[in-house]
């Protein structure tokens, strides 16, 4: 199976702090920062290096300020498929 690595940007500046997406992390990827933005609110920030792309932090997010992205690791895609064949076939793959 394809390992998935996520990542999470979050705009700082924008975040008020409500943690919500703190308890929506299933992986508990996010925490709440000892430093306060331009706002006066403490901010979100990653404290692990352990997110998976679920989204769920950016779902429940009221001000959108943060922006998920997904890579799967070690996955193969196939290059062509051949179904529902009825008769023979010659198939070639130029490299």
């Amino acid at each position: 199976m394809a390992k998935v690595k996520g990542d999470i940007v979050i705009d700082i500046e924008k975040c008020k702090g409500c943690e919500l997406c703190v308890e929506a992390c299933p992986q508990e990827t996010l925490g709440l920062s000892k430093k306060v933005n331009s706002r006066g609110y403490l901010y979100v920030v990653k404290i692990q290096d352990n997110c998976t792309g679920c989204v769920n932090c950016a779902l429940v997010c009221p001000d959108a300020v943060l922006k998920v992205y997904r890579k799967t690791l070690g996955k193969e895609n196939p290059v062509a498929v051949v179904s529902n064949v009825t008769q023979d076939l010659t198939l070639t793959v130029n490299k």
